[in-house]
């Protein structure tokens, strides 16, 4: 195979950015196909973004035998069901994160994944930009961990926003809580376990808008993250991790091609690295390593296994602050 070619499930946003446009990054993919659940508007895309094809359906898209992979984008809600039907299919899937509603549906989509030789992956972006490489070599090298802080936050203006719909699967843990989560099992290598959470939610509605939980990690070391949206404000997105032997600090983990990171021994910094403006995204990165796990029948380091992880902290977390699960 020497392109894969990848098809979209739906319209949404994030498309143009993690696929269209780290597409163009990527000479070993090309975006080949669109599906909407009414076909002007997948054809609109389509003409907009210069898709070759357009399907009024998802199950159009999945029965073409000329797409290798599908990339889901879909609310929350809709993750695992049509990753399901993908991998029934026959295709690869780069999934948006949070990989299902929960960590129960996240096992059975790992599991079809364990069954077939597809690469099923999540996409947990960050992961795959040298930065956050880097960010994890260091903090193996300042010695055992003590403690993890995340802080994720994320403006979302408009109430009707699907991120604040629970039936689609909506919360501030869903949405950016899964990269601190994620962040923090990835530094603390190895899995931590929530023991306390409080969650803010909107009036009469189990959506949490902002969620704070406390967690225990391996070898006696502790972590705490707070993740919210918020009506006007900024963007943030940052990881900061004491060490036996010093600190690492990073601005944007999420973007991580914006990202800064610095790192103090004994009070003095000793690192103060950003990445280059020239860079390639994270999604270029995460793309990349997609194509090469398909062409090579390899691994992915945010495969469905490791998202199930992730999945039962957010579930616990969400346990711990007394809601619902998804």
């Amino acid at each position: 195979m020497d392109v894969v070619r990848i098809g979209i499930l739906g319209s949404a946003r994030i498309s143009e950015t993690a696929l269209i446009g780290a597409a163009r990054q990527v000479r070993e993919v090309t975006v080949a196909a669109v599906a909407a659940r009414e076909l002007a508007r997948a054809q609109a895309y389509a003409l907009g973004h210069g898709i070759p094809r357009a399907y009024g359906s998802y199950g159009e898209l999945l029965a073409d035998p000329e797409i290798d992979a599908i990339y889901n984008p879909l609310p929350n809600s809709l993750h695992g069901p049509w990753t399901l039907q993908a991998i029934t299919a026959g295709k690869h899937v780069l999934c948006e994160k949070p990989f299902a509603a929960h960590a129960a549906e996240a096992k059975l989509v790992a599991d079809a994944a364990a069954a077939s030789d597809l690469v099923i992956m999540e996409a947990m972006h960050y992961r795959y930009h040298p930065l956050t490489q880097r960010l994890r070599e260091i903090v193996r090298s300042l010695g055992p961990v003590q403690h993890i802080q995340c802080w994720t936050s994320f403006a979302i203006g408009d109430p009707a926003d699907i991120r604040y719909d629970y039936a689609l699967g909506g919360g501030a843990l869903m949405d950016g809580g899964c990269y601190a989560l994620d962040c923090m099992r990835m530094l603390a290598d190895g899995e931590p376990e929530v023991t306390a959470a409080l969650a803010d939610t909107l009036p009469d509605s189990p959506v949490d808008r902002a969620l704070a939980a406390r967690l225990d990690l391996p070898g006696g070391a502790t972590g705490w993250f707070e993740s919210a949206f918020t009506r006007d404000g900024g963007f943030r997105a940052d990881v900061h991790v004491t060490c036996e032997y010093g600190t690492a600090w990073m601005q944007n983990f999420i973007l991580a091609h914006q990202g800064r990171l610095e790192v103090t021994r004994g009070g003095t910094t000793v690192v103060d690295e950003q990445a280059l403006g020239g860079d390639d995204t994270t999604y270029a990165w995460q793309l990349r390593a997609f194509a090469q796990a398909i062409k090579s029948g390899g691994q992915v380091e945010t495969s469905a296994q490791n998202a199930v992880a992730t999945m039962r902290l957010i579930d616990e977390a969400y346990r711990a602050a007394g809601l619902p699960t998804r």
